[in-house]
């Protein structure tokens, strides 16, 4: 594999994906190799089918190699959401004298606030600064080469569940792997997604995925707050599959052709048509599941806002990303008016890789290629 070429795995709810890229022209990416491999997914912070991971992750890998036409021994992976939680920090460090502040000073205050070395469940995978001040109280974004008697921050700390990290680390091992970084994938996305600006003013990112959702309130480089919940699009499909009493492949190629902002009558109906048939399904009725699934997502979204600790501007609009939601034609309004807050469907600035549900892979592939460039500041 090339030096400049990373690697990187994602474990989305419904699928993982495996993807070879450098840096391309323009600020874009080089995509070498793709694969993406379907599996059981994880809900409430457990894989569903453990003993069929490691065949996904395989396939995944090798899959990704035959396109690319290399071998892959060191790997970025994504950690998802739901087996991520955040704790932020007020760290300082003290310098005997009035000093340029260095690249070394900045990863030392890291380390310095990093007393969860022992932690017994969970180990801190990304530090990340959402804002540094310096001796006269000024609150800075970069401190690298201002003078000052002190470097001040506050410092966002994810951690990962010990048990995700061991479960895939002895998979990868399995596979050939011989070099493993972890990454938060809300944090990768989160950075990727919006500009230094944006976040510096608050950011608001719901990833809404197949089975699973993670609400993140971001500041700076950071994560203020995470939370998750093991909810998504594939409920929607679920619920129509019960309600309807049809195959659940049915179900989930109703679910997209619904459109939300249909002021469905009883005369109005969805056509599926397959290779003998064509199969109407009422077009209220259908409406009405899948609105009452997305209200659902709407209350665990709000009691996700509601045990934030710290307060979210009211102006802020909720960017939405992933595959579970926004692709629903007129989800994006239906949501809005359930949260009372202007929504935003997010997705690379990029042609050919815009699309929500690449949200989580191509963050993480961003950070992986930074990391490489820049060296690996935010990973311990």
């Amino acid at each position: 594999m090339a030096k400049k070429d990373v690697t990187v795995l994602d474990f989305g709810s419904s699928s993982i994906t495996c993807m070879i890229a450098s840096y391309g022209s323009n600020n874009t990416f080089n995509i070498k190799g793709s694969s993406n491999v379907e599996y059981a997914g994880f809900s409430k912070g457990e894989f569903l089918e453990p003993e069929n991971v490691k065949n996904a992750v395989a396939l995944a890998i090798a899959n990704a190699e035959v396109q690319a036409r290399c071998k892959v021994t060191e790997v970025y992976v994504g950690v998802p959401g739901e087996f991520c939680a955040v704790t932020c920090k007020d760290c300082t460090l003290n310098f005997p004298k009035k000093r340029k502040i260095k690249d070394d000073d900045v990863e030392r205050l890291f380390y310095v606030g990093n007393t969860f070395k022992n932690h017994p469940t969970h180990t801190v995978i990304n530090n990340t600064p959402i804002y540094f001040v310096l001796d006269d109280n000024r609150r800075i974004i970069e401190p690298r080469g201002l003078v000052s008697t002190k470097i001040s921050g506050f410092v966002s700390y994810v951690f990962a569940e010990n048990n995700f990290l061991d479960f895939i680390e002895n998979i990868l091992a399995e596979v050939g792997i011989k070099k493993t970084e972890y990454v938060s994938a809300p944090l990768a996305e989160s950075l990727f997604l919006f500009e230094p600006e944006v976040r510096d003013r608050y950011a608001i990112l719901v990833d809404v995925g197949h089975i699973t959702t993670s609400v993140s309130l971001v500041r700076g480089d950071g994560l203020l707050f995470l939370s998750s919940f093991s909810m998504g699009g594939g409920h929607i499909s679920g619920d129509l599959f019960q309600c309807l009493k049809i195959p659940y492949a049915q179900a989930d190629s109703l679910k997209r052709k619904v459109v939300l902002s249909l002021e469905a009558t009883d005369a109005d109906f969805y056509e599926l048509s397959g290779k003998d048939y064509i199969s109407p399904f009422s077009a209220k009725v259908t409406n009405e599941i899948v609105s009452a699934r997305i209200d659902l997502i709407a209350k665990y979204i709000e009691k996700c806002f509601e045990v934030c600790e710290y307060d979210i501007p009211g102006h802020l609009p909720v960017h939405i990303t992933g595959g579970g939601l926004c692709y629903i034609k007129g989800a994006k309004e239906y949501l809005s008016k359930k949260l009372g807050k202007k929504v935003v469907v997010k997705s690379a600035d990029m042609p050919s890789l815009d699309r929500p549900h690449m949200s989580s892979v191509l963050g993480v592939l961003a950070l992986a290629l930074e990391n490489q460039v820049y060296g690996s500041k935010i990973i311990i």
